[in-house]
């Protein structure tokens, strides 16, 4: 046997153990796939617990956000009509609501809704992107904070 047939056969040899090796690592097809396991029970009733007190937290600091505003609390419990209030302590037209509506404008008109209800509670724009970034902590902090409503020029 000469040089190139012992090449080209120690490259044959190469090459077949290389695909051999890949058909073992390759996911088969013989048996579907296992089902999700059920989350324990424990688990989702922690979780379920923890869900509902942010969501009473969030509903008490809206509902003292909009009294210390001079607007009805209850307001912070009806579902558009808590964003049309939020849009007025804010200063701007109630036809902002719409706005938040049509996709990617809704992001920048929720920025300066945000920074607009911060300065409107005698606070600055750093505290208005922890409003955006960190509601559950921001909000209450403006709810049951020392911050004053000043109303503004266009409300």
């Amino acid at each position: 046997m000469n040089l190139r047939t012992k090449s080209k056969a120690a490259l044959l040899t190469v090459v077949s153990s290389l695909f051999a090796t890949g058909s073992l690592l390759a996911q088969s097809t013989d048996s579907p796939a296992a089902p999700p396991q059920p989350m324990n029970p424990v688990v989702a009733t922690i979780l379920g617990v923890v869900y509902l007190a942010i969501i009473i937290v969030m509903i008490a600091a809206l509902w003292k956000i909009f009294v210390k505003a001079g607007r009805p609390g209850w307001a912070s419990i009806i579902p558009i009509y808590n964003t049309y209030v939020m849009v007025k302590i804010a200063g701007r037209s109630g036809w902002w609501v719409l706005l938040l509506f049509i996709p990617l404008v809704n992001f920048i008109i929720a920025i300066i809704l945000m920074v607009d209800i911060a300065k409107a509670f005698g606070k600055g724009v750093g505290f208005a992107i922890g409003m955006l970034l960190l509601g559950i902590v921001f909000f209450p902090m403006l709810a049951f904070g020392d911050a004053k409503y000043q109303a503004p020029a266009a409300a």
